[in-house]
Formats: structure tokens, C-alpha cells, sequence
């Protein structure tokens, strides 16, 4: 758009903890980001949350306010050559300075990297070569292995809130309106009309790389943010599908909801977009994985099996040909018969446990392991095939039905 047509998020991209917007429970006043960095203790962490909420800024940040080299790696496209040369260099170096510091190796989408690449930065992490923060949109508990989650610590962001989606957008205007002077000075502050601002804050719905996407867009296109322009860009093609916004959150929220209600044609509708797009077969698959457990359930066990076995093809196959399988697994998913009652089971036992903490186990359920306990009444009365009726919950919840087969 200007300054050499670099992207308006990268004129805007703070570059210290008091510009940075959002994430006011990490990098407020004695908060854990703001308190590590006055004490300049840095560490490895992960960084889950939503896109466009400041991981990736706020890792630069890190490495500036610390002093220390920022080295940015897609898990897309990274390899553990990438890895090897950095830990080379940075041996290399901490053999030739006495005051060595570890470079920050950041590591976008790292939930994309295999068990074996994440065990092979294990390693590295442990002796203080480099300093690791990896980004991620998926549950790290269920993506990163845990030696190296371990030795991690896990920080997780939020969708920024409408006051601080306002302050980017007033940033972005600002910015507009510096670099449009620098080729007229007599161009004129841009007003956004009210109108504008909510279709814009609807749209990126707390994602800032979305909000700017469009605005730069736009502006690029049309010269102006009015409703019509703003309207207009969405339609263009100059705006596709994002593996990382929404529509890879809007697609496969319609991709579940039409396998859940048995309507095939939409769902492999859903899929060939997403295999358009070169969305991840391995998330689309996931997905199915728990799928066939949370609403196919106990109404055909054997979904879970058939969901499981097209994780794994996908994960031998790769595209093009797994989406044959992802089709094949879409199809049987949707057909099969659904069942919620082990998922609604699950819920309603993990309630109570919130509301009532570690109830009292039953005496007869618990192991004898030592005389002392038999004489305390651990194990007594345990029948290995007790009658039906008989209930086996602590005494606060004695009777409670969690699993109502429908």
C-alpha cells in the first residue's frame, strides 16, 4: 500500500511490551511475560491461542528486549537440517563468547512438527543452545511430546477484545494516513464511519492479522474503508482462504455439523474446500477421530476404528491420494447412527468432580497392599462381579446415573 507496498500488520508490528496490544494477563504489570523481561529471565514456552493475537510479535519482543538473535522456522516447511545449523552456529559461538546468549528459535504451527523432530530439538532445549518458543492453535497437551513439554512452560492467549480490536484499527488508520502523506502532503486523517467499524469487528472477530488483512486490502483496492469497499474486497479473490483465520475455523465447524446431522453431500462439500484450500489432512482427520467417539459413540462402536485407520492412511499417504480416504471416512461418519451418551457421560461425571473436588473413594475399592490397610477396612466387602444395581461411587454421589443410553 505503501513504504515500498510492505503489509500494513508489518508497519503497525509493535516492538516493545508497552506498545504491545492484548494479552493484558501475560504482559501487564507484574504479569509473568512483563516479569520475566524486567528480570531478564528468559526461558522455553509455548504459546497456544487463537491467530492473530500477537504470538508471533510478542516472541520478537521477547528476543529484542533481551537482547538476543530472533530466529523465526515454519514447522510447515522447517526440517532438522534447519535445526542442526542453528545449533551449530550457536555452539559454535558459545565456545567463542564468554557472555553467550542462547538466540531465540521461534517455531510457528510447531504442533506440525512429528515426534521425532520434537524429540530432536529435546535435546538442544536441555543444554541451553538455544532458547525454544513455539506457536500453536491446537492443545499442546495433545501436540507436543511430553519430555519436551515438560521442560516448557505453556502461556495462553486470547481473542483480543472489540476496545483492543478499536486500538489496532485506530493504529492502522494512523499508519494509512502517515504513509499516504509522505506521497501528498496534503492527504487527509481518514475517518472510519461507524458502520465500517462494526463490519470490520465482526468480520476478524478478535483476530488482528484478519482485521489488518482486510484494511490493507481494501484500502489497496478502493482508496477508502466504507462499508461498500469493505464489502466488496471480501467478495474479490484477493482474499482466500486462511489456514490459519477463520474460514479454517468456519469450515470445519460446517464440515462436523453436517457429518452430525447425517447430510453426507455437505460434508464432503466441506471437505473438497478444505482440500482445495491444502488445509492439513492430519486436522481434518483429528477431527473425525473425535467425532466418531462424541456423536457416533455407542451407536456403531466400530466408527471409532474406521476413523482411527484414516488418521493413520493420512499419515502414511499424504496428499494428494489421502483425500480419498478422508472421503471415505467423511461418508461412513455421516451415515452412521449417532449416540451422545458416552460424551454426555463423560460431562456430567467431570461436573461433579469440579463441584464436590476428590470425594472419599469407597473403602472396598481400594487396595489392601499392606496388612495395616486390610485391618482398616481397605477392600472389604469388594465383590469382582457385583449385582448390577449396586453402586460404586463415593457416598456423596451414591445412586448418580451418568451414562443414559439413548
Amino acid at each position: 500500500m505503501s513504504d515500498l507496498s510492505k503489509p500494513l500488520a508489518a508497519l503497525i508490528r509493535p516492538e516493545s511490551l508497552t506498545d504491545f496490544i492484548g494479552q493484558e494477563h501475560l504482559v501487564g504489570a507484574g504479569k509473568p511475560i512483563s516479569t520475566a523481561m524486567a528480570l531478564q529471565a528468559v526461558f522455553s514456552m509455548i504459546f497456544w491461542g487463537p491467530p492473530g493475537v500477537g504470538k508471533t510479535t510478542l516472541a520478537r519482543i521477547i528476543a529484542k528486549e533481551s537482547d538476543r538473535e530472533f530466529i523465526e522456522l515454519s514447522a510447515v516447511s522447517a526440517g532438522k537440517a534447519d535445526i542442526r545449523k542453528i545449533v551449530e552456529d550457536g555452539r559454535r559461538q558459545k565456545g567463542l563468547l564468554e557472555d553467550y546468549r542462547a538466540p531465540i528459535l521461534f517455531i510457528d504451527e510447531i504442533h506440525r512438527f512429528n515426534k521425532a523432530q520434537q524429540d530432536y530439538l529435546l535435546p538442544f532445549v536441555e543444554e541451553g543452545v538455544l532458547i525454544l518458543i513455539g506457536a500453536t492453535t491446537e492443545n499442546p497437551s495433545f501436540e507436543i511430546i511430553s519430555p519436551l513439554l515438560s521442560r516448557m512452560r505453556v502461556f495462553i492467549f486470547k481473542a483480543l477484545s472489540e476496545e483492543e480490536m478499536l486500538a489496532v484499527l485506530n493504529l492502522a488508520t494512523k499508519k494509512i494516513h502517515e504513509t499516504q502523506k509522505l506521497i501528498d502532503q496534503k492527504a487527509k486523517k481518514m475517518a472510519v464511519a461507524k458502520k465500517s467499524q462494526e463490519f470490520l469487528l465482526n468480520y476478524s472477530a478478535g483476530d488482528a492479522r484478519k482485521l489488518l488483512t482486510l484494511i490493507d486490502n481494501t484500502f489497496t483496492l478502493y482508496g477508502n474503508l466504507d462499508l461498500e469497499s469493505l464489502k466488496n474486497s471480501l467478495q474479490s479473490k484477493h482474499l482466500s482462504y486462511d489456514k490459519k483465520g477463520a474460514e479454517h475455523y468456519e469450515t470445519i465447524s460446517a464440515f462436523i455439523k453436517s457429518m452430525r446431522a447425517s447430510n453426507a453431500d455437505a460434508a464432503i462439500y466441506y471437505l473438497a474446500r478444505m482440500v482445495e484450500a491444502g488445509e492439513d489432512p492430519l486436522f481434518i482427520a483429528r477431527r473425525m477421530v473425535i467425532f466418531a467417539s462424541e456423536d457416533v459413540g455407542l451407536a456403531a462402536p466400530t466408527a471409532l476404528v474406521v476413523a482411527n485407520a484414516v488418521f493413520q492412511a493420512c499419515q502414511m499417504i499424504g496428499y494428494p491420494e489421502c483425500a480419498i480416504n478422508l472421503a471415505h471416512g467423511v461418508a461412513y461418519l455421516a451415515n452412521a447412527p449417532k449416540n451422545r451418551s458416552s460424551y454426555d457421560a463423560l460431562r456430567a461425571a467431570q461436573a461433579d468432580v469440579r463441584a464436590h473436588g476428590n470425594l472419599e473413594i469407597p473403602l472396598e475399592l481400594k487396595n489392601p497392599d499392606t496388612k495395616l490397610l486390610e485391618e482398616i477396612g481397605y477392600g472389604k466387602g469388594y465383590e469382582m462381579y457385583p449385582n448390577q444395581g449396586k453402586s460404586l461411587l463415593p457416598d456423596k454421589l451414591k445412586g448418580k446415573k451418568y451414562l443414559k443410553i439413548k
